[in-house]
């Protein structure tokens, strides 16, 4: 899809915040995007940007091979702002100075400043900020002033503000920069003259004219899975081009309870879109027959849904697009490696090895946007709660959460467990309080007593954590009568459960799924 006009641009420098700068800048209402800070400035500038944003990051200005940016990119002529190794970078690159601080700053400090008419507009004179930073700048570039300082940084915030060129030693993107979004917003707003345009209205708008004009008359394949990212992809695609998108679904025997029943009366019978309900529960159980290995589950499944999908889309007839519902965090790690500073975290592909081998060309057209603003954009689209503000789903499915042998049986017995649980949380009112929440079956069985015999049965594991990027989590703390509600309805009314667990465990040292 087309970048919208005049985007406010964000270069890495390997910070851990990157991402976050440019999502407090779309809070703003202005579009963002994340570029490696080895950009050519000649590219950057074919984007149009109305200002740049250089990142923090882990490096020193003096260590050798640090980052640097292509000098030519203060000759483009847009408001550039500097945060952290990003004014310290700015400051080196045009005549100033940077040292070893004699105190390192690492934490909240207080920022005073009497800049009523630029960056600090609005904020309070004396204000908390949030240092992490052991190099500052000592010596201002000509043409640089003083806007702000801190008890251990007397360059905390520069300006010069004839060339637009502005720099900060803390983090305003964080929340312990209490008035960190106001400094933002004057950079975004008032210095580059951006309007707070950017909505899931206004995407949507143009996102159905540039999906219509890459589509033109051509057919669009979709492997729709009923998790948020696929279901808005879909719904943004039958929008913009209606009957000539097709959406193959398909049940692998390793759904949640109900959820095939919940696409097709979404998809095909609101929305009236063309869905294609494959039933291939039997050849995935096959196939998962004897297998207690969590990473060849994972091979076998992937390799099945492949073939269905291929057979599928032969059926269907000629077919020339494939929609993904990749993410801007996704496209981020993905590109990470071809300039920016940090490794590669992961090689992206929503359907694994689809666009090579059926040499179709990719339509991904939620790759501009961040998770929450997809749920967003699905409640723009009309999707109901229960697509849009669904949990994560794994890809294999429950094929991860049975642990151990996959049956029929234990399949059905997990998928009643997981119902419970979800049902509660729901009712308890702490759904949207929590990141993801799920039940595994273990592969241990548990002497218990039930209706006065002696039952030898499974035993289920509860666990539900709190995240903002699934990078790391935290268990959720429950009422206890929440847990004790779901540990009785299982027992009560799940056939083969005797016992429940409850899973405390943090992300590190564990993850989120038990395989």
């Amino acid at each position: 899809m087309d970048t919208p006009g005049h985007p406010v641009i964000v270069l890495d420098f390997g910070a851990q915040y990157s991402k976050l700068i440019a999502r407090r800048v779309r809070e703003a209402k202005v579009f963002s995007l994340i570029e490696p800070y080895s950009i050519p400035a000649a590219r950057l500038k074919a984007l149009q940007p109305a200002g740049i944003i250089f990142s923090g990051g882990p490096a020193s200005v003096h260590a050798p091979g640090s980052p640097l940016p292509d000098p030519a990119i203060f000759e483009i002529g847009v408001p550039i702002l500097g945060i952290c190794y990003g004014v310290q970078l700015m400051a080196q690159m045009l005549g100033g100075k940077v040292e070893r601080a004699a105190e390192r700053e690492y934490g909240v400090a207080w920022l005073e400043h009497d800049d009523d008419d630029g960056l600090l507009d609005g904020v309070d004179a004396r204000t908390q900020v949030w240092m992490s930073h052991g190099d500052r700048v000592t010596a201002l570039p000509p043409g640089f002033e003083v806007i702000g300082r801190t008890a251990n940084s007397p360059y905390a915030a520069v300006a010069d503000s004839a060339r637009r060129l502005y720099g900060v030693q803390f983090h305003p993107e964080v929340v312990h920069t209490p008035q960190g979004k106001r400094i933002l917003s004057n950079f975004v707003h008032a210095i580059c003259g951006c309007p707070a345009d950017w909505d899931m209205g206004s995407f949507v708008d143009r996102a159905v004219t540039d999906i219509r004009d890459h589509v033109g008359a051509k057919r669009v394949l979709c492997a729709l899975s009923g998790g948020v990212d696929s279901s808005v992809t879909a719904m943004l695609i039958h929008r913009a081009v209606g009957a000539q998108l097709n959406c193959v679904f398909v049940n692998n025997g390793l759904l949640r309870k109900g959820e095939a029943e919940l696409v097709q009366r979404v998809f095909r019978d609101h929305f009236h879109v063309n869905l294609d309900y494959v039933d291939a529960e039997d050849r995935f159980l096959a196939r998962l027959s004897g297998v207690t290995d969590p990473e060849q589950k994972r091979k076998i499944i992937g390799k099945e849904f492949i073939k269905v999908f291929e057979e599928e889309a032969r059926r269907l007839g000629h077919m020339d697009i494939l929609a993904q519902g990749t993410l801007y965090p996704d496209v981020i790690e993905s590109v990470s490696a071809t300039g920016g500073p940090s490794a590669t975290i992961k090689s992206h592909h929503n359907v694994g090895g689809l666009p090579e081998k059926m040499r179709l060309e990719l339509l991904e057209p939620l790759r501009e946007l961040f998770k929450d603003e997809v749920r967003a954009l699905g409640c723009e689209l009309g999707l109901p709660e229960e697509i849009v503000g669904r949990h994560p789903f794994p890809g294999p499915g429950l094929g991860v959460r049975c642990v151990g042998a996959i049956t029929r049986e234990r399949l059905e017995t997990l998928r009643e467990a997981d119902a419970i649980f979800i049902d509660e949380i729901k009712k308890s009112g702490l759904y949207g309080d929590i990141w993801q929440a799920l039940v595994c079956l273990l592969p241990v069985r548990s002497v218990g007593v039930q209706g006065d015999e002696r039952t030898y049965e499974e035993v289920c594991s509860l666990r539900a954590v709190t995240s903002e990027d699934a990078m790391t989590a935290d268990w959720f703390r429950f009422p206890p009568e929440v847990l004790q509600r779901v540990a009785n309805r299982i027992c009560n009314e799940v056939k083969h459960i005797n016992r429940v667990l409850y899973d405390i465990s943090s992300k590190p040292p564990s993850t989120i799924e038990w395989e």
